[in-house]
């Protein structure tokens, strides 16, 4: 039986643990990984990234099973993150070091688009209906 990947659900749990023990946490990314999208103009020559995720640090931190996703300031400019899990490398605290890492992905996939809501379907109104409507009353 085949089961999903692990690295989600630990990046999700040293992330709490990190926080709860008041340390900052940091995630390294392979920034070359398809679907990573983090200012390049920070990627050293390995193609690795060091991005702080602390809550004070960035902003719409969203963590799911496909990608890790945030909004965060590079030399005072705002720029929207999206890093595959398969992409993050390990997770750790900035203050001792103490953490994950995660061996590369052979084949890392990129992640499935976000779903779209459907939308729900318009009724059609008779000519004969009565259409709610709103009155001020006084």
């Amino acid at each position: 039986m085949s089961m999903s990947s692990s690295r989600p659900y630990f990046l999700r749990a040293i992330y709490e643990w990190i926080l709860d023990n008041n340390c900052t946490p940091h995630i390294l990314v392979d920034a070359h990984v398809q679907g990573t999208q983090v200012p390049q103009q920070h990627v050293n020559k390995d193609g690795q990234i060091i991005l702080n995720i602390s809550p004070s640090a960035v902003k719409d931190l969203f963590m799911d099973n496909t990608a890790v996703s945030f909004n965060a300031r590079f030399s005072g400019v705002v720029n929207n993150l999206y890093v595959p899990c398969g992409a993050i490398l390990g997770i750790y605290a900035r203050e001792n070091g103490q953490g994950m890492m995660f061996e590369p992905e052979a084949n890392p996939q990129p992640p499935a688009p976000p779903p779209v809501s459907p939308t729900p379907p318009v009724k059609p109104v008779s000519d004969g209906a009565k259409r709610p409507g709103l009155r001020v009353v006084k």
